[in-house]
C-alpha cells in the first residue's frame, strides 16, 4: 500500500539502474525543503539561501527562545502535567537545534561520502550484488518513511486532543498574540512550528541510520567477495592476487566512507545520548503521575519516538562491529594455503586491517553501541526512582 505513494521503498528490478545514493532520495527531499542542500538550478541560489536563513532562524533559534519566555512569562498558569508535557518537548527542541546545526555543517562531508558510494557501486557487477544494493536502497527509503509515520503520529494524536479541550498543547510565546483571546491562531502556529521541528529532528536521526546502513550493505558485499576468493579453478596466481587487491581497495573505500562521516555524526549522537535519559525521565514522570488516558497514550508514542533516535543506530553499529569480525574470519577461512608467497603476504596484511573493527564515538567520549544506549536509558529510571522516594510528584499535584 505504501509503495503506491512512495515507490522507492519497494525493491527495484535488476532491469532498472539503482545506485547506493538512491537510499537518500526521500531524506534529501525533506532536507531540501529546509534549505539544507543546494538548488539544482544556480539561478535560485540566492532565494534558496534566504529561505534557508528564514526557516532555520525561526525553528532553530527563535522557537526554543519562545518556549523559554513562556515559562518565565506565564509559569504560574501551568499545571504540573502541562509543564512536564511542555518541558519534555522544550528540552528536545533545544537538543534538536544543536543536532540540526551539526547536520547542516556536515552537508559537504555527506556529498563526499556519496561519491565514495558511487565508487563502491562500480564493483557491483553480478546480479546477486546488484540485487543486494537494490534491497538495501529500498530499506533505507523505507526507514525514512517509517520514521515519518512514527514521528508524525505524536503531532497528529496530540494536537487535535488539546485543540478540542481548548488548551495549548505545547505553550509557546508569540508577541502581540493573546493565547486566550486568539486561541486558534496561537494553537495553529504552535502546531505548525512543532511539526517543522519534528521533521528537522527526523532528518538528524534518519541521516546517520541510512548512511551506516549503506556502509553495512557494502560490508556484506565485501564479505561475500572474500568468501569467493580463489574459488574459481583455472585462474593464474596473478589473477588471484588482483582479486585480493580489489577486495583491499573495497575495504579502504569503506573505511574512507566511514571516516568522512565520523565527525558529522559524532556531535549529533552525543547530543542524542545526553537527551535520551533526560527526556525519557520527564516523560515517564508525566506518564506515571499526571497523565490522563489519552495524554498517556500520546506520551507513550513520544517515548517510542525518543528511543528511535538512538536505539536503531546503536544496534546497527553493533552489527557492523560483528561484520568486521566475520570478514576477518571469512578471509582466514578462504582457500589461501596453496597460494604463492606474494598472495600470502598480502593476505596477512589485509587480515591485520580487517581485525580492526569499524567503531564510532559520540563526541569522542561515548562509544556508539547498544551498551551505551542502555546506560543512557537507565538514567530515566533513576530519575523516576528519585521522584518516587521523595514523594515529589505528590507535592506538585
Amino acid at each position: 500500500m505504501l509503495s503506491k505513494f512512495f515507490p522507492h521503498i519497494k525493491e527495484k528490478p535488476l532491469s532498472e539502474r539503482v545506485q547506493s545514493r538512491d537510499a537518500f532520495i526521500y531524506l534529501d527531499r525533506v532536507m531540501w525543503t529546509f534549505g539544507w542542500t543546494e538548488p539544482e538550478n544556480k539561478r535560485w541560489v540566492l532565494p534558496y539561501k534566504l529561505w534557508f536563513a528564514f526557516v532555520n532562524i525561526v525553528i532553530i533559534i527563535l522557537l526554543p527562545i519562545s518556549m523559554s519566555i513562556e515559562y518565565l512569562h506565564r509559569f504560574n498558569t501551568f499545571s504540573a502535567g502541562e509543564f512536564l508535557s511542555s518541558l519534555e518537548i522544550g528540552v528536545d527542541i533545544y537538543g534538536s537545534s544543536f543536532k540540526c546545526a551539526f547536520t547542516m555543517m556536515g552537508f559537504k562531508k555527506r556529498q563526499e561520502a556519496k561519491v565514495l558510494l558511487d565508487q563502491l557501486d562500480k564493483r557491483c557487477v553480478s546480479d546477486e550484488e546488484r540485487s543486494t544494493v537494490h534491497r538495501y536502497v529500498a530499506m533505507g527509503n523505507f526507514l525514512d518513511i517509517l520514521y515519518h509515520i512514527f514521528y508524525s503520529s505524536f503531532v497528529v494524536m496530540n494536537f487535535p486532543y488539546f485543540l478540542l479541550k481548548r488548551r495549548h498543547a505545547w505553550r509557546m510565546y508569540f508577541p502581540y498574540i493573546d493565547p486566550e483571546k486568539q486561541f486558534f491562531i496561537s494553537s495553529i502556529a504552535e502546531g505548525f512550528l512543532v511539526t517543522e521541528v519534528v521533521y528537522m529532528n527526523l532528518c538528524t536521526d534518519v541521516c546517520p541510520l541510512i548512511t551506516m546502513l549503506m556502509a553495512r550493505c557494502h560490508i556484506s558485499l565485501l564479505k561475500q567477495r572474500l568468501r569467493n576468493l580463489r574459488s574459481e579453478p583455472g585462474r593464474t596466481e596473478d589473477e588471484y592476487l588482483e582479486e585480493l587487491t580489489e577486495c583491499i581497495r573495497d575495504h579502504r573505500l569503506i573505511l574512507d566512507y566511514v571516516e568522512v562521516l565520523r565527525p558529522v555524526f559524532s556531535g549529533t549522537i552525543f547530543v542524542q545520548f545526553l537527551l535520551v535519559g533526560t527526556v525519557l525521565g520527564l516523560s515517564m514522570i508525566n506518564l506515571m503521575f499526571f497523565s490522563t488516558f489519552w495524554t498517556g497514550v500520546v506520551t507513550c508514542v513520544y517515548m517510542v519516538d525518543v528511543c528511535m533516535e538512538t536505539s536503531p543506530f546503536c544496534y546497527l553499529c553493533n552489527m557492523i562491529i560483528d561484520d568486521c569480525q566475520e570478514m576477518a574470519d571469512t578471509l582466514f577461512q578462504s582457500d589461501w594455503t596453496s597460494a604463492d608467497r606474494r598472495y600470502k603476504s598480502t593476505l596477512v596484511y589485509f587480515l591485520h586491517n580487517l581485525q580492526q573493527p569499524i567503531t564510532l564515538t559520540a563526541g569522542g567520549v561515548f562509544p556508539i553501541c547498544m551498551q551505551t544506549n542502555l546506560a543512557m536509558v537507565k538514567l530515566a529510571f533513576s530519575v523516576v526512582t528519585i521522584i518516587k522516594q521523595f514523594n515529589l510528584a505528590e507535592r506538585f499535584q
